[in-house]
Order: C-alpha cells, then sequence, then structure tokens
C-alpha cells in the first residue's frame, strides 16, 4: 500500500508593526519606510496619509481604521485578520498612525500574534505629542522647570473625561471635542486659571492649526479645531519661549478630577 506524504506545514509569515507618524507621509522613519515597501499587505488606520501607498504599490491595502464617534473596525476583527493575513503571506503590515505604543491598541496585537505563534516586529513612530510640541515650536521639557511630560487620553474607556496633575507638562490626547469640560477638570485638580494651554489640531499636517490660550478659557478653542483631530499641551511645555515660567507653574497636585461625558 502506498501512503501520500504528508504535505509540509505551511510557515506563516511575519507581521512589522508601523509607526507612520500623525501626519505628511514624510514623517515615517526610513526603517518604516523600507519595511513598508516590502508589505504583501497593508492593513492601515484611519489617520495615515493616504500618499503612503506609493511605499508599497504591490500590496493589498485594507482599512482597518478606528474614528472617534463614527464607525470604526472592532479590535477583535483587526486581531484575527493579522493572524489569518500572516498565515497566508510572507510579510503583513501594520500601519498605525502616529507611534503604535501610545494609545494605538498594540498590545492586543501583540497579544494576538503572540498566542498565535506569529513572528513580529515593532518600529517606532512619531507620536502626536512631538509633532504637536514641534508645529508649535514648544518644546516639551524644559530647563529648570519642565522635568517631567504625561501623556494622557481625555476621555478614558468608560466614558469619564479625566483631568489631574501628573506631571509639569501634560498633553492630553483625542480632546478635541471636550475642551470646555478638559478646561473644568484641570482646574478642579489644582492648576490654577491662567496656565498657558496649547492646542494644536491636525498635528504634522501642511494645515496644522495652533493656538494659545489660558486654562480658565480653554473652551474658546472648541470652534477654532472643531472636527479636526486635536492635541491638548498644559503646563511647562504649553509656555510661548520667552513667557515667564512662573505662569506654568501648578498648585500642589490632588487627585485627578473626574467629568461625566456623553458618548
Amino acid at each position: 500500500m502506498t501512503v501520500a506524504p504528508t504535505p509540509p506545514q505551511a510557515v506563516p509569515g511575519r507581521v512589522v508593526f508601523i509607526g507612520a507618524g500623525p501626519g505628511s507621509a514624510d514623517l515615517i522613519t526610513l526603517r518604516g519606510a523600507a519595511r513598508l515597501a516590502e508589505a504583501d499587505v497593508v492593513l492601515f488606520d484611519a489617520l495615515t496619509d493616504p500618499a503612503l501607498r506609493r511605499l508599497a504599490p504591490q500590496a493589498r491595502w485594507i482599512d482597518v481604521g478606528k474614528r472617534g464617534y463614527a464607525k470604526a473596525t472592532r479590535q477583535a476583527t483587526i486581531d484575527a485578520m493579522l493572524v489569518k493575513l500572516a498565515r497566508q503571506h510572507a510579510l503583513v503590515v501594520r500601519l498605525k498612525g502616529g507611534d503604535g505604543s501610545v494609545f494605538g491598541r498594540l498590545e492586543e496585537e501583540l497579544q494576538a500574534l503572540a498566542d498565535a505563534g506569529i513572528d513580529c516586529e515593532v518600529v517606532p513612530g512619531v507620536t502626536a505629542a512631538l509633532a504637536a510640541a514641534a508645529d508649535a515650536r514648544r518644546p516639551l521639557t524644559r530647563r529648570g522647570n519642565g522635568r517631567s511630560v504625561s501623556l494622557t487620553t481625555a476621555v478614558t474607556q468608560a466614558g469619564t473625561l479625566q483631568g489631574g496633575r501628573h506631571a509639569d507638562t501634560e498633553v492630553f490626547y483625542m480632546a478635541g471635542r471636550q475642551l470646555g469640560a478638559l478646561g473644568r477638570a484641570l482646574r478642579q485638580a489644582g492648576w490654577p486659571a491662567h496656565t498657558p494651554v496649547c492646542v494644536v489640531s491636525r498635528a504634522g499636517w501642511p494645515d496644522a492649526l495652533t493656538s494659545d490660550h489660558a486654562l480658565d478659557d480653554l473652551g474658546a478653542a472648541a470652534v477654532l479645531h472643531a472636527g479636526r483631530p486635536t492635541v491638548v499641551t498644559v503646563g511647562a511645555g504649553a509656555r510661548a519661549i520667552g513667557a515667564s515660567a512662573a505662569a506654568a507653574q501648578p498648585a500642589p497636585a490632588t487627585p485627578a478630577a473626574c467629568v461625566a461625558v456623553a458618548p
């Protein structure tokens, strides 16, 4: 009796997570661009520059973007797609806006691949806080009075807006729809009313918009930046170059203040 040989098991491909930066395509790193050029399939986020497609014209591009207050791809779906595609292709790229390790849900996707025994690589990218600081020409750290920086999402997973004082400079992501409430929460947490705040929308893009405010007037930025991805910098790193450092000094730390917001 002749026994047919067992076909060899397919060797899964690799997944490379690439931080594309927060805006224009030229903010991607050289390593990120090189890995992207080798991709068979690219799963890309909503805010990545469409011009990046020119780096991988041979690849199949799949939109798995998450959009605040709008239609979004479920995280479990993205996890499953990464595993499935890695078993079908040599190189799968997961293209994330900004840097995947900063509010990019990188952990869930790394865990899904680890559970499936699939190799991966992480290529860092420019996160929105750094692009906003560059657009506004405001160093996030300042010698002598700006030695610490905190990166925070404005709204928690439970749908609560949270403001506190955890560092000399606080940078809030995804705060554009809640600027007035964020200002009130930060005042309750001990920041003085005159604390400088710098708001940047579409950081890293040619049409980036920057505005300066005192904390008690932060709500005034809502109309100016409406409908645009927004980064809010509070404290030492928001202070204009040459301005008095005393304006950025907060009161002693107090527990974080929470404000309920509509989903």
